[in-house]
């Protein structure tokens, strides 16, 4: 298994998209959208290479749920996978490169 690294703006888009799901929908939805992130978190600490390479940002990309895509990078000789950030599938793609 690998070891997941958080970078800071992971913990910090992840945290948005939390307080966006709560000011759209309720804690519920939070909840259901939480134990997305660690089951895919489990997924990905057994394979990294479930994501979809983008050559254009050099990350992998996993969609976590319809509006939420992870961004990560792995290296396989230290077993590690630092996540980057989380994306918001609804934003305006010019974000994307913000977050670069």
């Amino acid at each position: 298994m690998y070891d997941i690294i958080w970078d800071v703006k992971a913990q910090i888009t992840l945290e948005e998209e939390f307080n966006y799901i709560l000011f759209k929908w309720n804690f519920k939805e939070v909840k259901k959208f939480n134990d997305l992130v660690e089951e895919n978190l489990r997924r990905l600490s057994i394979n990294p290479e479930i994501g979809v390479f983008n050559t254009t940002l050099k990350f992998y990309s996993l969609i976590i749920s319809k509006q939420t895509t992870l961004y990560y990078s792995f290296n396989s000789d230290m077993k590690t996978i630092e996540l980057h950030f989380f994306f918001n599938n609804q934003k305006n793609p010019e974000e994307l490169n913000k977050l670069l």
